[in-house]
């Protein structure tokens, strides 16, 4: 079945089977089980256990409870397959409904679990094990954002893209974002666990491979080789120009086709994920260094997040009338701006995040007021809510990922409180975080089964927990 279809049949129209069943934002004590059995569960983690019961214990608020119990370990419960290749970890992720690894959305799901990966034995053979499912993926093919763990299973696109589709490949959808992810998956294993064992000859050669598309991607010489076209009704879902997108103008910035919403870029210099890629190729370059011993390769790592360095500063702002200095969300080197954020990560909101910049840089700060308001397009604003959405799933619709963001990117005790309070009491009845929701309803919600967004949103209840506890009552 394909993605919108999906979204059609067991989102928006069947939202509401749960309403009723829980109040939104109630002091209900009694929430049905929600979660998947534990005879069913595809991993367990006894640490994981452990801080769910903690939570619980100490956060008076049973609903938040209830959600955390639900949402937090919704990837080890119901999305990671891990067996032992050759002796070695190997760990499949899908994103839930759709049975395909995002190199994206797989380190998301598993990033928040790394923080415990020392206490649990089997949770850091299951990290290892995404990371070298990911490097196997990135060398098979470093333009491609998501893959089959069987390379006989064809994909649903075969018939309907233009481009070089590998044994294997779910999409082949260019995004600078899904060579970020799993540098900065690897970057925080290695700095939490000090294991260098996954960051062998076939990490590095993945590295190489990054490095090479990026490259390729500043089209200083010419298009390059990747090229996509989509015979569809969706407009965001192809590439126009024969496939290489509109023009730009080489500056030193990476074109990235697709936004990390796999909707196609209007503008190729995707600022986030340019932002993204720089602090990603300096982690890339230590760890070079450091594990693999290779000073050249570092050495061009480090240069080329330099060079992107400085063309983020000359090029990623536009001087708005209204909120002064601010950062486009997508620029083309011939000074035309496109102004506005999505939720998905890489996004303006995000950048402290993902470690770009400073919370309190004025440029940011700036953005964040601008994206968080009506002159954002993708912006709304309603009974029961207001938040950043975007084009993939359409007006109107609030994606639960912007809230969280906005939390885990503020140092406000009532902002974090709203945030979380919001997230509390838009659940749509199902204890669980979804892709979308309406923003005048929230039983009205797209993908019921979407482990990225319940993770993110149990990271931020527990970073709410450790560091402000007092928000959780």
């Amino acid at each position: 079945m394909k993605r919108k279809e999906f979204l059609q049949q067991t989102g928006i129209l069947s939202a509401g089977l749960m309403a009723g069943k829980v109040s939104f934002g109630s002091k209900v004590q009694d929430f049905p089980v929600v979660r998947v059995a534990e005879a069913n569960r595809n991993f367990k983690s006894e640490v994981i256990e452990r801080a769910i019961k903690t939570f619980q214990s100490k956060v008076k608020n049973k609903e938040l409870g209830w959600l955390f119990n639900n949402c937090f370990p919704n990837t080890l419960d119901t999305t990671v397959f891990y067996e032992e290749i050759g002796g070695k970890p190997d760990t499949y992720v899908i994103t839930g409904d759709i049975d395909a690894m995002w190199l994206r959305d797989s380190s998301a799901q598993v990033y928040p679990y790394l923080q415990f990966s020392k206490e649990d034995n089997a949770l850091h053979k299951l990290l290892k094990g995404v990371i070298r499912k990911q490097t196997h993926f990135i060398i098979k093919d470093p333009y491609a954002n998501a893959f089959y763990n069987d390379d006989n299973k064809v994909s649903e696109w075969k018939e309907t893209d233009d481009t070089d589709m590998k044994p294997g490949i779910h999409e082949r959808k260019w995004e600078i974002d899904s060579l970020c992810y799993p540098i900065r998956l690897a970057y925080k294993f290695w700095k939490v666990t000090g294991d260098t064992a996954p960051f062998d000859n076939k990490w590095k050669e993945g590295i190489e491979q990054t490095l090479k598309t990026f490259k390729e991607q500043q089209r200083k010489n010419g298009l390059g080789p990747y090229k996509f076209e989509r015979k569809t009704s969706w407009a965001t879902d192809g590439i126009p120009m024969g496939g290489y997108g509109y023009p730009v103008r080489p500056n030193g910035l990476i074109c990235s086709m697709f936004r990390p919403s796999d909707d196609a870029s209007i503008y190729a210099y995707l600022i986030p994920s340019n932002f993204f890629a720089m602090v990603s190729l300096r982690q890339a370059s230590e760890m070079v260094r450091v594990i693999s011993k290779d000073n050249k390769l570092a050495s061009e790592l480090a240069a080329l997040a330099t060079e992107v360095d400085a063309a983020l500063k000359k090029y990623s702002t536009f001087n708005h009338p209204k909120y002064g200095k601010i950062y486009a969300f997508e620029v083309n080197g011939y000074d035309s701006y496109n102004l506005m954020d999505d939720a998905n990560v890489p996004s303006l909101l995000s950048l402290p995040y993902l470690g770009a910049v400073k919370a309190g840089d004025p440029i940011y700060q700036n953005t964040r007021k601008y994206i968080w308001s009506l002159d954002n397009p993708f912006f709304f604003k309603g009974k029961y809510a207001e938040g950043i959405g975007g084009p993939h799933i359409g007006l109107d619709m609030i994606w639960p990922m912007s809230l969280s963001q906005k939390a885990l990117t503020s140092s406000n005790d009532a902002e974090i409180k709203w945030c979380i309070d919001t997230l509390q009491k838009t659940h749509g009845g199902t204890g669980f975080m979804h892709e979308s929701f309406h923003k005048d309803d929230p039983t009205k919600f797209t993908r019921k089964w979407f482990a990225w967004s319940n993770t993110l949103f149990g990271e931020l209840l527990w970073k709410t927990f450790n560091e402000r506890p007092q928000l959780l009552k």
